[in-house]
């Protein structure tokens, strides 16, 4: 009997129980009959059960950790002569800014950071953007792998599920902090990216991108860190006065990855062909973006509104800080080269719209700030400023097409004037009038005019 059971040929799914982590070790020899190198394969299923979480869901940790790999391998930290300067262009910044806008200071000291801090302080709103997504990746790559599986082998797959959804959803988790870990090394300060990355009501410089940004500039760097650290109080500020503004920018986000599907086809073709030992086919296709299908028009929809109002917000601040650096001999020249880098965006900033299949980059930023300088022009600093008060004065996308409506709106309200009433206005007072019984009253007359009056 010990003849038979040394001369039985290995069972494939004692193999794959071993593989996918349902017990008991990897044997070489059952795998160099199967064509496997052993020592490649054990390297590999280390690497895929480390990228495993506890309960099977998205290793964030494996994000975080790559992410500050990338940044403090290159962070040179900051110096004492660097924190000194910019604390001194955050004072004189924050006077320029009560010059130029009526929303109050921040609560918390501005203050330099290296790359690393930015990592995490940031890391959790990055997460919350890109979980709907990894969450999609990871759900398709294991229901694509089921499929290919044999049907006779399905319990096992169903049993190693929590390590399948894993795989995908890790590998992701590892290119996200790939690509924040490079966004650190590119960005200039807490709010350079255009969303709410930093705790509410913080600002932030990081010196060593800030000299990187000047180092072709040929502006003196007084001047730079000026403009630089009145643009990042005005981005901050504004978050900080309208708090809802945070709330809606993530959401709008979020409801355009929630809308991200995976290309199922795309991803049955490369599961049919994955190679546990070599997962670099699967990684390239999370950086290239090939997974993720043309956008559906709900999203394209999100999008739209996403990218006006990370228009207006930065409309505002480019009208803001414009203001508040007129004295800067330099301040048209620096203004250009924030618009410019905006606009094009880094080599990190492209791999995250790969990854995520999102811009972040405000492309109608020109226009919502011409918007805001003629709301200022009209009606002043304070008034412009109250539109951040609540939610639903905030200009619109027809605002930033045609601001006219807009400041005769508000022109009138600073005269003590009803303003006229748009489209919306007499909806809402056609269905006040319905709900409040006036309409039923005017279909009573036409009754009693019909058939004459009621009796009493």
């Amino acid at each position: 009997m010990a003849d038979d059971d040394e001369d039985r040929e290995p069972d494939l799914e004692e193999i794959l129980r071993s593989l996918l982590g349902a017990g008991g070790e990897l044997d070489p020899e059952q795998l160099a009959q199967f064509g496997i190198d052993p020592a490649a394969m054990q390297a590999a299923m280390r690497q895929l059960q480390g990228m495993q979480s506890a309960d099977g869901g998205i290793a964030w940790d494996l994000a975080k950790r790559q992410a500050l790999h990338i940044a403090n391998q290159s962070d040179l930290g900051v110096t004492s002569a660097q924190r000194t300067d910019l604390d001194q262009a955050f004072a004189l910044a924050t006077l320029w800014l009560s010059e130029s806008t009526s929303v109050s200071d921040l609560a918390v000291t501005p203050h330099a950071i290296t790359r690393g801090a930015w990592v995490e302080k940031t890391l959790p709103v990055w997460q919350e953007l890109a979980e709907p997504v990894a969450t999609s990746i990871a759900d398709a790559l294991t229901t694509a792998l089921s499929e290919q599986t044999p049907e006779d082998m399905q319990g096992l797959i169903a049993g190693a599920g929590k390590l399948l959804r894993s795989v995908g959803g890790s590998m992701f988790a590892s290119q996200l902090g790939n690509v924040v870990g490079n966004l650190s090394l590119e960005v200039v300060s807490g709010g350079d990216v255009g969303i709410p990355l930093m705790p509410a009501g913080e600002a932030a410089i990081l010196p060593q991108n800030f000299a990187d940004f000047g180092r072709d500039l040929e502006i003196p760097v007084d001047q730079l860190a000026l403009y630089v650290a009145t643009r990042e109080l005005a981005h901050a500020r504004l978050f900080r006065h309208a708090r809802w503004l945070r709330l809606q920018v993530i959401a709008a986000v979020t409801e355009f990855a929630r809308g991200v599907r995976v290309d199922t086809d795309a991803l049955e073709d490369l599961a049919s062909r994955f190679d546990p030992s070599s997962p670099d086919e699967l990684r390239n296709a999370l950086e290239s973006g090939a997974l993720l299908p043309q956008r559906s028009p709900e999203q394209e929809s999100a999008l739209r509104s996403l990218e006006n109002t990370l228009a207006t917000i930065e409309g505002w601040v480019d009208v803001v800080t414009e203001a508040a650096t007129s004295r800067l001999p330099s301040a048209a020249r620096i203004a250009e080269a924030t618009r410019r880098r905006r606009a094009v965006g880094g080599p990190a900033e492209q791999a995250l719209n790969s990854l995520v299949g999102l811009e972040l980059r405000p492309r109608r930023m020109r226009e919502a700030a011409a918007m805001w300088r003629a709301v200022t022009d009209a009606v002043g600093i304070s008034a412009r400023d109250a539109l951040w008060d609540y939610p639903d004065l905030m200009p619109t996308a027809d605002d930033i097409d045609d601001p006219s409506a807009l400041v005769a709106r508000l022109e009138a309200l600073a005269r003590g004037e009803a303003p006229v009433p748009d489209e919306m206005d007499d909806a809402l007072a056609a269905l006040l009038n319905r709900e409040s019984g006036d309409g039923g009253a005017e279909q009573d007359g036409g009754t009693e005019d019909l058939d004459g009056p009621r009796p009493v």
